[in-house]
């Protein structure tokens, strides 16, 4: 157990991910942070284990995961779990072993299935143990199903963490006391500017007239990102307006081959341009107009963060963090989901409305400095030393 005045604190973070996802994307930003020296604050050493579903026990695991080769280019330890499928005995075995060796002060889990794995080896009883609930997007049967196992799993956890309210009020519903939940956004640092001849080759690259505005789409290619709703808006746009304007989609996923479809039927092709999957988007902000998200389900977006560290116009839906993120008129402008009226008159506002567009980016842009890597830093040490604190008041008592 780590002491109140040691300077390193110790934390495997229990991770299912193949790509660098939302949280993966977090985690390893602060991770990063944490481990920094800085006067007052005790330094985290983070250390992952993570589960490949891999049966040749010779492949080289980076070609395939991204998730790994950006926790190796951060300098970040990562203890590799090989199972050959979902539940697979040797998944618990590994844990145990990854845990016993990296000797942890704190466990934090992320998903799922790692929650189950951690209390069903009764990691909770061992240590303190915090879960990261960031929020279910799965919605076939089987997957709603297979969520259901956080209302076993999660109530042994000592803290929730979650990025937005609703989820708080989620994770209530599955048996989890709210006094043990925590609703942590997520963050985003301040981007560097970027140079003019990089907007310019990129303009180029996707043919942008010098006039054409740009809408950018941030996301996976999944039904609950809301693009065909997007798609339908644009419909709506066209039918109402000559505006000359491109809408950039960044991202891949299922949805994709759909999508396509349904831009074609629209006869839309000449208005969307599928960017694919990119290493970095920042980019992409610089060159947009407006950012549009819009998702049926969202926690704590970080596209939104992201483009309003950028400075660009975010036209929303209401749903999930959001609002907690962006308020209407003052940051953003938010319209119900699945409404690509209201989609449609939000993304022509701002492009027509340019001082309409600015304010809204200036104030979005001094309002996500709350959001910054060094806050949330600062508020996990918190916690971890809140239930360190908590766990030795138990062994004393």
């Amino acid at each position: 157990m780590v002491s109140m005045n040691r300077a390193v604190l110790r934390v495997a973070a229990v991770v299912e991910a193949e790509t660098v996802t939302g949280p993966a994307k977090n985690l390893i930003e602060f991770a990063t942070t944490a481990r920094r020296p800085e006067l007052d604050l005790p330094v985290v050493e983070l250390s992952v284990v993570t589960f490949v579903r891999c049966a040749d026990s010779n492949q080289p695991l980076q070609n395939r995961n991204s998730f790994l080769r950006a926790l190796d280019a951060a300098g970040i330890l990562a203890h590799v779990v090989r199972e050959r499928f979902r539940f697979d005995p040797a998944s618990l075995r590994g844990l145990l072993a990854a845990v016993q060796h990296y000797a942890p002060d704190v466990i934090q889990t992320h998903s799922v299935k790692s929650h189950f794995l951690a209390r069903l080896a009764g990691l909770n009883k061992r240590f303190p143990w915090i879960g990261f609930h960031h929020g279910y997007t799965a919605t076939d049967l089987k997957m709603q199903l297979y969520n259901q196992l956080d209302r076993w799993s999660l109530p042994g956890a000592r803290r929730i963490v979650t990025v937005c309210k609703p989820f708080a009020t989620q994770m209530i519903a599955r048996g989890v006391e709210p006094d043990k939940i925590k609703v942590f956004h997520n963050s985003v640092r301040l981007p560097s500017p970027t140079g003019s001849e990089d907007i310019g080759e990129l303009r180029r690259s996707f043919r942008l007239g010098e006039n054409d505005s740009v809408v950018l789409a941030v996301g996976r290619f999944s039904k609950e990102k809301g693009h065909a709703d997007l798609i339908a808006a644009i419909a709506e746009m066209r039918r109402v307006s000559q505006r000359s304007f491109k809408v950039v989609l960044v991202g891949d996923g299922p949805e994709r081959t759909n999508l396509e479809q349904q831009i074609r039927a629209l006869g839309l092709q000449d208005f969307f341009i599928f960017a694919g999957q990119v290493s970095t988007v920042s980019p992409f902000y610089t060159l947009a107009s407006v950012m549009a998200l819009p998702s049926h389900s969202e926690g704590s977006p970080n596209v939104v963060l992201e483009a309003m560290a950028h400075g660009i116009p975010v036209v929303a839906t209401k749903v999930g963090g959001v609002p907690e993120i962006l308020d209407n008129g003052e940051t953003g402008l938010l319209v119900p989901p699945r409404d690509a009226v209201a989609m449609a008159r939000g993304i022509e506002t701002l492009l027509s409305d340019r001082l309409l567009a600015g304010r809204l980016a200036m104030q979005a842009r001094a309002r996500v400095e709350q959001f910054t890597p060094e806050a949330y830093r600062k508020a996990m040490l918190r916690l971890y030393l809140e239930v360190l604190a908590e766990t030795s008041r138990e062994r004393f008592r």
